[in-house]
């Protein structure tokens, strides 16, 4: 895109040009208007221009922020990522002890206050006991008031984990607002990751209340519906994605990979392995949704077979993927396959390919970290899903979407 100034500089040829003209100074010199900002282009192609450097998606977002003021950015927004993968791993740990439907309350100021005396907790205790999971929990024993305090401790400093997000978030981005750091397109995509954030709130209680009355859900049992603690788990990838991919970009100098051979198939592959990731990770979070990972535990094979039983028993056919336990294991542990056969690919192509030393590292993490959620998938699988090595399972699927993210980061289009 050739720059304003440019613009500028034909625009004053031709007014040059048509001066000289209505003076007659042109007049016996066969040169038109045409003609004289014909002959400037020559100059003004010659001329070199600045080029936006620090760009996401190919639009430049710090202009005139300085080298530090770029860095203080990245820094910033990789925090916030850092804080939402927290926010991933202890809501996937508070889902794992059944901890998500013990607060029934839900505002953004009066339950951040926690039950201090014990009168306190014994009200809150109480208000639990008016819905279906308490009853269901107690069935065979009682919960006691300490069980109740531990499961109510674990979602309430999850909610309090994610309104510090929103804090360490909106203190800074105003600052940096007013500062002066954001060129317009970074000004676009903060709206939206602060409106993710607040609405990343508003589903969450939306999750909770489905547990607190599961008549509508797909099965009897009181928790969350899937699709719903599904839609909860993807806008959180969502926006670690927008935070991480951001501050690695103003953090990280890009290098320029254009030259380099079957450069475009190595894009490829890593935005596909990033991709299939994410896919893969959500449809992990409707396993969690359906306690699916308890449904075969053994591996290879589903018990004696390789294709399990009552794939399809659900009707109509589309609500197996999202209903039926056996469907949504079979699918996540197939996705999960198809994943690290195209992390192996890309692997394969780019280990000898001439990449900068960060991509290389990006590259080689990507290969370790996709074996290593391979193993733990399958631990937790057949040790018949025992929470810490569940919680380190989803936590692994950060980790391995982070390293894919990393590299495409590196593999980026440089504008020239």
């Amino acid at each position: 895109m050739i720059p304003t100034v440019v613009f500028e500089m034909l625009s004053v040829a031709r007014a040059a040009a048509s001066s000289c003209m209505r003076q007659g100074i042109l007049a016996a010199h066969p040169i038109t208007v045409k003609s004289a900002v014909a002959a400037a282009r020559p100059l003004v192609r010659s001329m070199h221009f600045s080029r936006p450097q620090w760009v996401v998606f190919g639009a430049e977002l710090a202009a005139q922020a300085s080298s530090s003021q770029k860095k203080k950015v990245g820094i910033w927004l990789l925090g916030c990522a850092g804080m939402v993968y927290g926010a991933v791993a202890l809501g996937g740990v508070t889902r794992l002890t059944e901890s998500g439907l013990s607060m029934v309350n839900w505002d953004l100021f009066r339950t951040m206050k926690p039950p201090l005396s014990e009168a306190e907790w014994i009200s809150e205790f109480e208000r639990y006991k008016q819905f279906p999971e308490y009853k269901f929990k107690s069935s065979n024993e009682e919960m006691t008031l300490s069980q109740f305090k531990f499961i109510w401790t674990m979602e309430y400093t999850h909610r309090m984990w994610g309104r510090a997000i929103g804090l360490a978030f909106m203190i800074p981005c105003t600052y940096f607002w007013f500062k002066g750091y954001f060129a317009r397109a970074m000004k676009v995509r903060m709206v939206l990751a602060g409106s993710l954030i607040g609405v990343q709130g508003l589903v969450g209680w939306w999750m909770v209340k489905s547990g607190l009355d599961p008549s509508k859900n797909s099965s009897d049992v009181p928790r969350v519906s899937q699709y719903r603690l599904a839609t909860h788990l993807s806008l959180a990838f969502v926006l670690y994605s927008m935070f991480l991919w951001t501050g690695l970009s103003h953090v990280l100098k890009p290098s320029d990979h254009t030259k380099l051979a079957g450069i475009g198939k190595l894009r490829g592959l890593a935005h596909g392995s990033k991709t299939l990731v994410f896919t893969t990770a959500v449809m992990g979070a409707f396993v969690a949704g359906l306690d699916a990972g308890l449904v075969y535990n053994s591996w290879p094979k589903y018990a004696d077979n390789w294709i399990p039983e009552n794939l399809t028993s659900h009707t109509p056919l589309w609500k197996n993927a999202f209903e039926n336990e056996v469907t949504v294991q079979f699918l996540h542990r197939n996705l999960a396959y198809l994943t690290l056969a195209s992390i192996t690919a890309t692997w394969v192509v780019g280990r000898k390919m001439n990449l900068s030393r960060r991509a290389k590292i990006a590259l080689h993490g990507a290969m370790a970290m996709g074996y290593t959620q391979a193993i733990l998938g399958i631990s937790t699988l057949v040790h018949f899903v025992p929470v810490w090595l569940a919680a380190a399972h989803q936590s692994g699927s950060m980790a391995l979407l982070t390293f894919c993210m990393w590299l495409t980061n590196e593999l980026r289009r440089v504008p020239k």
